[in-house]
């Protein structure tokens, strides 16, 4: 009878101590879009937890009655009541909250102390819309420079000088691979097309160990993934540039895609004028970007996304003419000019592996160019012959790389919050190279060398809450490059 009594109270305390996982996405109801950052909370333990950046939550509770309640700004909060038992799957839509009228009287910041990440503001694509526009192109790092501690440094420059820092020591990401030029016209426009954008986060200081060593500060943007509900499209013609997006499903709730593309017209409107005012000559400078991205939900804990940016300025100028002496005529055509721009590519695979464990696995490629030329084709005629020339002079230099990389979310409690994960980066930089070719001269190529380099790194964050006044936030990052043969 003793053993009996005894075996019903260790079952009895086993059982109340037992622990189960509620984990899913949370998404918008109307587009199927991820949140992220949205809150899931315990009404009844007051325990929470947000989404990552892929939409992801984990929750881990004791087996009882609980009341979950999901909020996300600008958006219905949603509760469900239920019984856990055992590891729950729990995806929410959330209902977009459009008001007739709102007055803010006052608005209230999270105290410092509560807040994990210092340093750390994240924008609303409203918000940024929303914000006076330059020329009439909404631009988010425009938006940014009016941020504390954040310069623009030159009059109508897209460059940010962060707390003294320089605009080559910003680390930009989309969708996590890096920009090397986010500039067009010279500084004036950013490349990012605030209707391809979905999230966008600006760390000053204290960056997660996950980005890596940086002196200036952190911006993280996140490109849209599609609607999955509807083919929806929007569209303006500006002072400078016209845009346009589509997005919708491929298979309803499956798979989405995204397209959006901008381009200025400048050189178009400027082209008459130029040959009316200078015979022969056709001169401009125009800019576009191509957005896309498609997104598949092979189940429940798997997902796929392919996302691509191209984008390039050229400043170009175009002289036609010709001259006679004697019996010889000779045509001439001569251009010279230059252009910059990127290819950014990266295929994503989301993981659920438990309710607790989330892995993002990333592959991507990236190229960025910069190229000055001039070019001269000349047709000599006779009365008994033609000789055709041709003379181009290019200077090129640039960088390219592929990458790998694997980040892994682990969420053991809910105060309890560890991410961690390795990428490696295969560099290949072009200093600078000048060429001449011909067809009646032998052709000529000097400078300096591609360089090939390596880059490697793992990084663990421990973000974990003692209390409600004691919250540890700590991280390590451990990165080594080998430049040709040689460690660094």
């Amino acid at each position: 009878m003793r053993f009996i009594v005894i075996f019903f109270v260790l079952t009895s305390v086993v059982s109340w101590a037992q622990k189960f996982t509620i984990s899913g996405f949370l998404k918008d109801a109307a587009t199927g879009e991820t949140l992220i950052g949205a809150t899931a909370i315990n009404v009844k333990t007051k325990a929470g937890t947000t989404t990552n950046v892929h939409g992801f939550y984990s929750l881990t509770q004791n087996s009882d009655s609980i009341v979950l309640s999901f909020s996300y700004v600008g958006y219905q909060p949603q509760r469900i009541a239920f019984f856990l038992a055992y590891d729950t799957s729990l995806s929410i839509s959330l209902v977009s909250n459009v008001l007739d009228e709102v007055v803010i009287e006052s608005s209230k910041a999270d105290p410092i102390h509560e807040i994990n990440q210092m340093s750390t503001i994240n924008i609303p694509i409203e918000q940024i819309k929303a914000m006076p526009a330059f020329l009439g192109e909404v631009d988010v790092l425009k938006v940014l420079q009016l941020l504390p501690g954040v310069q623009s440094g030159n009059e109508g420059s897209s460059g940010l000088y962060v707390r003294g820092g320089g605009p080559d020591q910003n680390l930009i990401l989309l969708d996590g691979v890096p920009v090397y030029n986010a500039s067009h016209l010279f500084g004036f426009f950013s490349v990012f097309n605030a209707d391809a954008i979905n999230h966008v986060d600006l760390i000053k200081g204290g960056f997660p160990a996950r980005y890596g060593g940086r002196l200036s500060s952190v911006i993280d943007i996140n490109m849209k993934e599609g609607n999955m509900k509807e083919i929806k499209g929007e569209g303006s013609v500006g002072i400078i540039a016209a845009k346009a997006t589509v997005e919708g499903p491929i298979v309803k709730d499956k798979t989405s895609f995204l397209i959006s593309a901008r381009r200025t017209y400048i050189d178009l409107l400027a082209r008459p004028i130029i040959k009316a005012t200078s015979e022969g000559t056709v001169a401009g400078y125009f800019f576009y970007d191509l957005n896309m991205k498609v997104n598949h939900v092979i189940n429940p804990k798997n997902r796929i996304y392919a996302s691509a940016y191209l984008g390039d300025d050229k400043a170009y100028a175009r002289y036609e003419d010709f001259y006679v002496n004697g019996n010889e005529r000779t045509d001439y055509d001569e251009e010279f000019g230059l252009k910059w721009g990127n290819i950014i590519t990266a295929f994503r695979w989301n993981r659920i592996i438990t309710p607790k464990l989330f892995a993002n696995l990333t592959t991507t490629y990236s190229r960025y160019r910069f190229d000055v030329f001039s070019e001269y084709k000349e047709e000599i005629t006779t009365a008994t012959s033609t000789e055709k020339n041709y003379y181009k002079d290019q200077y090129r230099s640039g960088i390219k790389d592929w990458a790998a990389k694997i980040d892994f979310d682990w969420l053991p409690q809910p105060n309890h919050y560890v991410r961690f994960g390795a990428n490696a980066i295969d560099h290949t930089f072009s200093p600078g190279v000048y060429s001449f070719r011909s067809d009646v001269e032998p052709d000529t190529l000097f400078g300096t060398p591609n360089i090939k380099a390596n880059e490697f790194a793992v990084y663990v964050e421990d973000d974990i809450k003692l209390s409600d006044r004691l919250k540890i936030n700590t991280g390590s990052h451990f990165s080594a490059f080998i430049v040709e043969g040689r460690w660094y």
